[in-house]
């Protein structure tokens, strides 16, 4: 980018190199972007040491389908929302929430998931590329597995997946799971693989009161063709980034990047001027003045710089 040598530095390591620029005493601000349980404890480190900290952390997104919607629009929608990037986003499609007559779209959403090809990532056409790592594959199969044994219906099982000349790839499949509830383990982690959970509901108050009651905040979708739906659901909802339309609502960058509950702590967020002030520390000068004749009164000053 153009910037003079030690500006920027990639430091590399785990833990202990962590909670070393925690506690450094020339390190003034942290921004974490990662999971809940590493963000929580660079928040209460740093903090401890007199940092500016901002924590982005889990996310479990959600997105409700009315019955009104857009059905061509929403299920592309949401199969690549879902599975683009085989989920290792922070801002995948976990749950789609379909509420009254929209769960019957759910065999066409999972037809629709069928026809995604997967392969390494470099080569033509693909639609799934491979999880990170042995281990990333080995926990989303354990969740699906769980997903499985916990009464969920496996309506596309993507834990078989062979791709051709790459047999010991990180691959993992489209996988769509409905009869999902809230005490599943597949819908209360963030599985982070190309893995759909559906539950269906029969109203918009309870697709709200669900999303509100998780204890994550990252981002939500609604996909309606209702303006009404579109206010109550906006005015409602205690999530940081909401989408109407939209499977994947981040703003672009001049605005922020924000969240909820366990998907934020901090005050301020890491984009746009929100995070030009995070970076700024504000500087308060109080000061008086005299005229050198001792008749004249004195000047009283304050500023403030940043």
């Amino acid at each position: 980018a153009g910037v003079p040598a030690g500006v920027l530095n990639v430091v590399h390591g785990g833990k202990e190199v962590v909670d070393r620029l925690c506690t450094h005493k020339d390190i003034k601000a942290i921004s974490f972007v990662g999971s809940t349980a590493v963000g929580t404890h660079v928040y209460n480190l740093a903090g401890q040491h007199g940092k500016r900290v901002q924590s982005m952390m889990g996310a479990k997104n959600h997105v409700v389908v009315m019955p009104d919607a857009n059905k061509e629009q929403t299920l592309n929608a949401l199969v690549g929302a879902a599975f683009g990037a085989a989920g290792q986003r922070c801002m995948a499609l976990s749950v789609a929430v379909m509420v009254g007559d929209s769960k019957k779209w759910i065999q066409e959403l999972v037809e629709k998931a069928k026809t995604l090809k997967v392969n390494a990532g470099h080569e033509p056409n693909t639609d799934i590329g491979p999880v990170i790592s042995k281990r990333a594959k080995a926990r989303v199969l354990d969740l699906i597995n769980s997903g499985v044994e916990q009464g969920a219906e496996l309506l596309l099982d993507g834990r078989d997946v062979q791709v051709q000349g790459y047999e010991s790839g990180n691959f993992v499949g489209a996988t769509i799971f409905s009869g999902v509830n809230t005490d599943m383990r597949i819908y209360k982690e963030e599985i982070f693989g190309p893995v759909l959970s559906i539950i269906c509901v029969d109203t918009l108050d309870e697709a709200i009161a669900l999303i509100n009651a998780n204890p994550f905040g990252n981002g939500v979708g609604l996909f309606t063709q209702s303006g009404a739906i579109a206010r109550t659901f906006q005015n409602l909802i205690d999530i940081g980034q909401v989408g109407i339309n939209i499977p994947i609502p981040v703003p672009v960058p001049f605005f922020s990047f924000t969240g909820s509950r366990g998907s934020k702590l901090g005050d301020l967020g890491p984009y746009g001027k929100q995070a030009v002030q995070f970076y700024t520390q504000t500087k308060t000068i109080t000061s008086r003045w005299f005229e050198d004749s001792h008749e004249v009164g004195g000047v009283n000053t304050t500023i403030s710089l940043r």
